[in-house]
């Protein structure tokens, strides 16, 4: 039986990364996967997947609509589906197999089986039970069920489903308009399906700048994507090969059907914490059956911690990676920190967007006195000659201070882009700061040095 400084639950971003930190930190560690492979969602049916598939629909994209403007001839690229999909998995054993070399590497044990922890101290895995002075729950979050839909990964699918379908299907329903149901509507739709995405709210991406809502539905409707909007999805009925989604419009309950080859249920996640056994260890949830942690990320039972997913806050992977470093850190005696209003969000649809901080409507509502600098991209010299000059950057600053509040940005490699805003936030740094660093020429990064200038006397370009 191994005596262990911190046994971790979990090997998705924030298991891994918080056990490789723990082992820096010279603790003796242990991590419980009960996969055949370590890297949990985001590695095995998650982020990297869905990237490899958003990466090889956009090249087909860009050699049927672009190539030949670029004196690129010749006949445009057939899909071999069969190919696509072991570029997938030759892309997720790439990283998962990565993270066993690291664990080697840093002389972490990995526990292979699903955990359970009969008491504090104690994690059961298989028949053997470890003993160790603590415990760190990443256990990660599984697809959200909606009433009447039942799935059967074949079709009527979850992501998990969606990423190996047996063929692109011709007709595919989307149910939820969040990032997931938009990046995999995004793929199919490059592949030829008619995707149809029927979403509760008026809005789409929840939560997000209400501007870049709008300029984002609107890119997409272009793309082909079609848009229900304020429908409440009832049911389901699926055959071997075929799908019937039944909704009603809120705005006057009249009653709807859609057909379809394939539907995919996008309607968010929950927390997975089945098994564990934290009912017996009385450990404290919150209302949304997520693990209540204080602002150390210990739980209401001492020795037992938790982070990522199972938490409060938004799913995000990178997220449960800075949770992770930072509970490692307090595990080893010192201090862990997240700082939670600059955690950048992603959707990795083309354009990419990509948000950190207030939205104006957050602004709005706090009666925050701000101000706003825009760019489009269609001032930017180096989007225009690579078709990728729809979308616009978004800075929005306090008008006194001039301290940067949040960004919001939908164009080329917005996600790369948000990153120099965050280390700005993170600094406190203000527009001007901003505007006053030199941009290498021709980026797209200068779309937001151009941003930060309007927020002073103007943008040079526009």
């Amino acid at each position: 039986m191994a005596n262990y400084d911190v046994i971790i639950i979990g090997s998705g971003p924030g298991g891994y990364v918080c056990a490789i930190r723990c082992a820096q930190l010279g603790l003796k560690v242990a991590c419980v996967e009960g996969r055949e492979t370590l890297g949990g969602t985001c590695l095995n049916v998650g982020c990297i997947p869905s990237k490899a598939l958003l990466h090889a629909s956009h090249m087909l994209h860009e050699a049927e609509h672009n190539f030949a403007e670029m004196g690129l001839k010749g006949k445009s690229p057939s899909v071999d589906w069969k190919q696509m999909l072991a570029y997938k998995e030759k892309t997720i054993g790439q990283n998962t197999s990565g993270i066993e070399f690291l664990f080697k590497k840093n002389k972490v044990d990995w526990l292979k089986g699903w955990g359970s922890i009969p008491e504090a101290g104690k994690v059961k895995v298989g028949d053997e039970v470890h003993e160790t002075k603590n415990i760190i729950i990443a256990s990660g979050s599984e697809p959200a069920s909606l009433p009447g839909v039942e799935v059967d990964e074949k079709v009527v699918v979850t992501s998990t489903g969606a990423l190996e379908l047996g063929k692109v299907p011709k007709k595919l329903v989307v149910i939820g308009a969040g990032v997931i149901g938009l990046e995999l509507g995004s793929v199919y739709a490059r592949l030829g399906s008619e995707v149809t995405v029927v979403e509760f709210l008026d809005v789409i991406t929840p939560g997000m700048d209400a501007e870049i809502q709008k300029a984002f539905q609107r890119t997409l409707k272009k793309q082909g994507l079609e848009f229900i909007m304020g429908a409440a999805v009832q049911k389901t009925e699926a055959t071997k090969t075929k799908a019937k989604v039944h909704y009603k419009l809120r705005k006057d309950d009249s009653e709807h059907v859609l057909d379809a080859d394939v539907v995919l249920v996008a309607t968010g996640r929950k927390p997975y914490t089945e098994g564990l056994g934290l009912d017996a260890l009385g450990l404290k949830m919150t209302e949304r059956g997520q693990i209540a942690v204080n602002g150390k990320w210990e739980t209401s039972v001492p020795g037992i911690y938790a982070i990522g997913d199972v938490i409060e806050g938004p799913m995000l992977a990178h997220k449960a990676e800075d949770e992770g470093m930072a509970a490692a850190e307090q595990v080893a005696g010192k201090h862990g920190h997240v700082n939670y209003g600059v955690i950048p969000g992603v959707i990795y649809t083309h354009p990419e967007v990509a948000n950190v901080g207030a939205t104006e409507e957050m602004l709005k509502d706090q009666e925050h006195s701000y101000k706003v600098g825009k760019f489009s991209f269609m001032g930017n010299g180096r989007a225009k000659a690579n078709f990728a000059a729809d979308g616009f950057v978004k800075i929005l600053a306090d008008k006194e201070t001039d301290r940067i509040l949040g960004a919001h940005i939908m164009g080329p490699a917005a996600g790369d882009l948000i990153h120099e805003i965050c280390v700005a936030m993170e600094f406190g740094a203000s527009a001007e700061d901003l505007a006053m660093t030199c941009h290498a020429h021709p980026t797209y990064s200068e779309a937001v040095r151009e941003a930060a200038l309007a927020c002073g006397d103007g943008p040079i370009h526009m």
